[in-house]
């Protein structure tokens, strides 16, 4: 890295600033933003379902991007990616360790979110000498308990939000009560602070590709999780309907030496109703 301060100062720390570039790799062009000081191990960042690059949290991103090199990305046939989604997650895992190849690095810490974090431990457990340390958030494991019931709950909370015409999103990642419906709208509103340059909505049929996969998932049989050494933070809400709670216990009995959160009064997003909180402990386990 250049140590010209001119160089330093041109550091983009705010992911709404971050221009989205691409790399065309295996046939697949791959859209990629990425933000924060250069050099060291970067920060790959798994998105949620039905989800793009600007899903998310800027409060999430900006403080991680402030010490580190964060890089988030549409996987295949997401977004502005190119080609199509795959039906099973392993295949999600290998396309992720093309890109993360591609862009030249051999040794990435992830932070995932819900499928992305179904996409990291398949990444860990196939490429294991890719990923350092593992960040898993509002996700389950293979085989896990009500796993393959995801789509049955996300449906019904995108008819919810259509007949409220409210973003799905308030549904399925919070609690409706009185500390959730504000923190929803709170999210909600950070997600449309970047003005330009907005990715590509996620397409219907890449969703229920998603979604699938995700079942498929649900119903295969239980990985040995103990093949996971890397240093591991687990964190959700005590109250998850997508990616049920009980599941982020399970992981953090099941990889050995892992750390769990689970934060009170919250749902799938905990880790975004409680950023201010958990941005922190991230950085401190990344930095550890």
């Amino acid at each position: 890295m250049s140590t010209n301060n001119h160089a330093q100062d041109d550091v983009i720390t705010a992911y709404k600033d971050a221009p989205t570039r691409t790399i065309h790799t295996g046939g697949v062009t791959y859209a990629y933003r990425e933000l924060g000081p250069k050099g060291g191990i970067p920060v790959v960042f798994f998105v949620h379902l039905a989800a793009n690059l600007d899903n998310w949290d800027p409060r999430i991103i900006d403080p991680i991007a402030a010490q580190h090199h964060v890089i988030t990305f549409d996987n295949r046939g997401v977004g502005t990616s190119t080609g199509t989604v795959p039906d099973s997650i392993e295949a999600m895992a290998d396309d992720a360790a093309t890109f993360i190849k591609a862009l030249g690095f051999d040794k990435v810490d992830i932070f995932s979110f819900s499928l992305g974090g179904m996409v990291a431990q398949a990444l860990v457990v196939k490429h294991p000498g890719l990923v350092r340390k593992l960040v898993l958030t509002g996700t389950g494991p293979a085989g896990g308990k009500d796993m393959d019931k995801v789509a049955g709950v996300t449906y019904y909370d995108i008819l919810r939000a259509t007949v409220t015409l409210s973003d799905p999103k308030e549904f399925l990642f919070f609690n409706r009560n009185a500390t959730g419906k504000p923190a929803a709208r709170a999210f909600v509103e950070r997600l449309k602070e970047r003005t330009t340059d907005r990715d590509k909505p996620v397409a219907v049929k890449a969703f229920q590709t998603q979604l699938k996969a995700i079942k498929k998932w649900g119903r295969s049989p239980a990985v040995d999780l103990s093949r996971i050494t890397q240093p591991t933070l687990i964190a959700n809400g005590d109250n998850d309907r997508m990616v049920p709670s009980v599941l982020s216990e399970d992981l953090h009995r099941r990889i050995k030496g892992s750390e769990l959160i689970i934060y009170p009064d919250s749902g799938h997003g905990g880790i975004f109703q409680f950023h201010d909180k958990f941005a922190p402990v991230a950085l401190e386990f990344l930095a550890r």
